[in-house]
């Protein structure tokens, strides 16, 4: 169902730092014109923003030329509050609701700030301190929406993978999505997650590549962890910049079908792309290997 590539939404919900309209207008176009066909967002990001800047843009598209999913678990609510970190005015916070009727409020919330009539793909966001209800509310929910054809697939998206583990133990889920767990300096998911996704055939879309821009330049900055920085040379020593090495290695393991790159500008989107075909040598992939405790495969 998704690429080998697709679009976070992250930074069009003003993650980090602010983006303007026409500037997250121009990603989306950059994206687009890239050959990107698959669009994740969330309610969480920019607290509503991300899911209108990627709804306006893709209002645009043929509906069934590109694949979207959003998630659900968070409301966003009008007053002051938590606005987790995004730089967007102080009139909205989010408020975690991983029942069946927040997860339908939600579901609807996103199609109107999206204005298009469904998603493909819905995960549930980051239960980490909700499991009894993620597991017993908001799962059985998209359960019913599948089921409906409301959309096509369901997953969970966490930034970490021991809950994703139990979630494949106990759910029926068609895909995950794994944030800082599948990167050249952040690999938990390999020792159980990743094995058995591959053993039930479900996909794995891998997001946080590039760790907040520190794996984005040919060098961390000086106050990387001293793992990024051998990682860095390395690469040089084979010709291979250091994103392209970022973004490729999660798709060497085959229960990874697709990877998420965000872009606070056009030319991110089009130096991702760069990076994602850039040729990297057999023998980089050994020489990290013999460097860290990257698996082999």
């Amino acid at each position: 169902m998704t690429p080998a590539v697709g679009l976070g939404g992250g930074p069009l919900g003003n993650y980090v730092h602010a983006v303007s309209d026409a500037q997250a207008a121009a990603v989306m176009e950059a994206a687009w014109e890239g050959g990107i066909r698959y669009f994740d967002t969330a309610p969480f990001y920019g607290l509503g923003l991300s899911e209108r800047r990627m709804g306006r843009a893709l209002r645009l598209r043929p509906r069934s030329e590109f694949v979207l999913s959003t998630k659900v678990g968070r409301l966003v609510r009008p007053g002051p509050g938590d606005n987790g970190g995004f730089a967007v005015p102080d009139d909205r916070h989010v408020e975690w609701d991983f029942s069946r009727e927040g997860v339908l409020r939600s579901v609807a919330e996103s199609l109107d700030r999206l204005g298009l009539d469904h998603v493909d793909i819905l995960f549930i966001h980051d239960p980490d301190h909700h499991w009894p209800q993620a597991l017993n509310e908001a799962y059985p929910a998209l359960a019913d929406l599948r089921s409906q054809g409301v959309v096509r697939a369901i997953g969970v998206g966490m930034n970490q993978s021991p809950m994703l583990v139990d979630f494949v133990r106990h759910t029926d889920l068609d895909l995950l999505l794994a944030a800082n767990q599948i990167t050249l300096l952040r690999r938990t998911a390999f020792d159980e997650l990743l094995p058995l996704c591959l053993d039930r055939g479900i996909p794995v879309i891998a997001a946080g590549l590039l760790h907040r821009g520190l794996l984005a330049g040919s060098q961390p900055p000086p106050d990387a962890p001293a793992e990024a920085h051998a990682l860095a040379a390395v690469c040089a020593r084979h010709g291979v910049p250091l994103p392209a090495a970022a973004l490729q290695f999660p798709l060497r393991h085959p229960a990874v079908r697709t990877v998420l790159v965000g872009a606070h500008h056009p030319a991110h989107v089009a130096a991702n792309l760069r990076a994602l075909d850039h040729p990297v040598p057999a023998a980089l992939w050994d020489d990290i290997a013999s460097h860290s405790t990257t698996p082999r495969w």
